[in-house]
Formats: structure tokens, sequence, C-alpha cells
């Protein structure tokens, strides 16, 4: 089993301008990596055979908020033959207009449940995952109005005439 520090050596060595900060605190150390080097790193990743992420946990996407201006795409991998982990982290610039919402290559070519997490990613938060097979809301109606995992989201007040909040802003009951 390669340790956390292993793999970012490798990781350095192969890709060394597309790392942009390691974090080596706290219980899910992680490496930041560049946009652009997504789908080049996660293909090594996969296809290397002393690390080989045959797996795909989780892949998360947060809003940091209009102040921050970004949000980010947090990817947990597995080696489930070799027992190592790694957190990758991807950060984009926040876009407000859904014309220009921030976009993230697709890495659902290289992992099957990709495919879902970032359906949901783009449903709740608003990244778009470029060359997804298949990118549509997934939990949402398609003609919902907003992602409502942003922070700066308005809840519409109704739906097809179905009251979604209250004038107080609770929702019904």
């Amino acid at each position: 089993m390669m340790v956390f520090e292993e793999i970012n050596d490798l990781l350095i060595t192969h890709f060394p301008k597309a790392i942009v900060q390691t974090n080596h605190q706290g219980l899910q150390p992680s490496i930041e990596i560049t946009v652009e080097s997504l789908p080049h790193i996660c293909q090594f990743l996969f296809e290397d055979k002393t690390l080989y992420f045959d797996y795909l946990a989780c892949l998360t996407a947060l809003d940091n908020g209009p102040s921050a201006g970004t949000m980010e795409v947090i990817y947990h991998l597995f080696s489930i033959p070799y027992g190592h982990k790694l957190v990758l982290k991807v950060k984009v610039s926040r876009n407000s207009s859904e014309e220009d919402l921030p976009q993230v290559p697709s890495v659902s070519h290289i992992w099957r449940t990709a495919d879902w997490h970032e359906r949901e990613a783009f449903d709740l938060v608003g990244i778009r995952f470029s060359g997804h097979p298949d990118l549509r809301r997934i939990l949402l109606p398609e003609d919902w109005e907003g992602h409502p995992l942003r922070k700066d989201y308005k809840a519409q007040d109704q739906y097809h005439g179905i009251k979604v909040r209250y004038e107080d802003g609770n929702l019904p009951s």
C-alpha cells in the first residue's frame, strides 16, 4: 500500500505543472490540481500499475459562495487491490448565469460511477461536465429553475401551480 506522500511525489514527478496545492493535514489529505489536467491525471491514476485507482467512491461538488467566487469538485479515489486512497480536488470560477456555468472535464469514461455523480453535481450545484455522455438533471425535473445547493439559490414560490415555498420562506409541511 502506498501512503499519501508517495502518491503525491509520483504525481509531482509526472505532472509538475498540474499540482496547485497539497494538503497533508487532517483525516483526508488532498491534492488540488488544475482543472485542465484532471482527465490526464485521472487516467494515469487508473492505468498506472503501481496505483490502479479502480474505484471512484464519491464525487462531490461544493459552492464556496459568491464572496469567494469559486466552486470545487472533490474526488474520493480508492485502489481496491492495493488498499490505497486519494482525495483529488479541482477549483473553478463561480459563474452566476445558467449559460455560463463553470465547466470541469468529465471522468465518466474512466470510472462509470462518475456518470451519476457528475449528473448530481450538475443538477444541485450547477457545474457542467464537458464530455459527459448524458448530462441532464437526475434529481430535479428538467425545467426546474436554478441549482438548490448554491449558496445564493432562491427557491421559486411555485412549480407548475404547486406551492414550493410560503411567503414567510418556509417550505410546506
